[in-house]
């Protein structure tokens, strides 16, 4: 309890400047986000801007004294408050914290900060965070006081939430030892588990170790990033590494291994001087895949309207399962007649082509062979 106390307090001076907590967490915070830097490249993530909490400590004070100046505050059990209600149904959610008794700020504080600084400064018209959805309750609270406050102005505000990974007991997911799993920790064990499965079936078989660990790290950064963007953002679901990096179903690996199949196709095409050319009116299996390309644009709009990956994922998923079906019925290579096989490779061509635009808006970086 005394720590907890200490630690309270020593949030506080933190917050009001004493010298050498500010030299502490400066060091803390900057080998932080080297850290951080380093792990979310290994995703093929970069952040224009890095801006913690704590950039918006000089600026809340101010913040703080029009919001009392203009009557939106109250003081409750010795902290500064503030009351919003929901818009539709005119309920009271609990009261906003702005400054504890102690005098300590919270998250609510900065968030409002942020805001009045996204508005003021970069003159942004529209915000999307990207957090847990247990957090709802909390930005609906920072929503609603930043359009009572006017410090939001036009700008719109959306919060969308995500689900928890869980382990086998249903929680959310974390080492054997019980503590937080490290994103380094995970794609290390993806990689691995790809290497495994890559040699179970021969995918990659006599190729040089060096490219045999470049392909499987890919197939690992898929499998993280598929099994996760697959499930509707709101949905929890079990992390189950074993499933999620088998070269069958609706995985990463799956869609990796289509797309490197197409261009091994495409490759062979061209070495015996097959190219394509103009998509002749389809005859059967050609139909189904035509109509599937069609759908490219729509998963895309839908993706994006409802900020929901998902869409793309079970797009690409089925245009490869759909290019699977073709191509066991119409033999391109082998086909006689050029004018249809020429079309063939033509849909082979924007087959692969979609699949790796898909793929990319999805953060999944393609393999040129396995």
């Amino acid at each position: 309890m005394k720590g907890s106390v200490a630690a309270l307090q020593a949030t506080v001076e933190l917050q009001q400047g004493r010298p050498g907590y500010r030299a502490l967490w400066q060091h803390f915070r900057d080998i932080s986000i080297e850290a951080l830097k380093e792990d979310f490249e290994k995703l093929g993530v970069t952040f224009d801007l890095w801006f913690g909490e704590s950039r918006y400590n000089d600026r809340i004070p101010e913040m703080i004294k029009r919001l009392k100046q203009g009557g939106f505050t109250r003081v409750s059990e010795g902290a500064l408050v503030m009351v919003v209600l929901r818009e539709a149904a005119e309920k009271e959610v609990p009261p906003l914290v702005l400054v504890k008794s102690d005098g300590g700020f919270l998250y609510t504080t900065t968030d409002l900060a942020a805001i009045e600084e996204r508005v003021n400064d970069f003159q942004a018209t529209q915000t999307l965070y990207v957090v847990d959805k247990r957090q709802e309750l909390h930005f609906e609270q920072i929503f609603l006081a930043a359009r009572l406050t006017g410090i939001a102005r036009n700008m719109q505000l959306e919060h969308i939430a995500f689900g928890t990974v869980n382990g086998p007991d249903g929680k959310p997911f974390k080492t054997r030892q019980g503590g937080v799993m490290k994103l380094q920790n995970l794609i290390s064990m993806a990689t691995n588990e790809a290497m495994k499965r890559m040699a179970e079936i021969g995918i990659a078989e006599g190729y040089e170790k060096e490219e045999q660990l470049v392909i499987a790290n890919k197939v690992g950064i898929a499998t993280l990033k598929f099994s996760d963007l697959i499930n509707y953002r709101t949905s929890d679901y079990t992390f189950d590494l074993e499933r999620f990096t088998r070269f069958e179903g609706r995985t990463g690996p799956y869609l990796l291994y289509a797309a490197v199949r197409i261009k091994s196709i495409l490759r062979k095409a061209e070495q015996m001087g097959f190219y394509p050319g103009a998509i002749l009116p389809p005859i059967g299996p050609d139909r189904e895949l035509i109509l599937e390309l069609s759908k490219f644009s729509e998963a895309v709009h839908n993706a994006y309207a409802s900020r929901a990956p998902n869409h793309l994922c079970e797009f690409s998923y089925s245009l490869a399962q759909t290019f699977s079906r073709f191509y066991e019925s119409c033999h391109i290579l082998k086909e006689r007649d050029p004018a249809r096989r020429t079309s063939w490779l033509r849909l082979a061509e924007l087959c692969l082509r979609q699949l790796e635009r898909t793929l990319s808006l999805l953060g999944i970086e393609m393999a040129e062979r396995m």
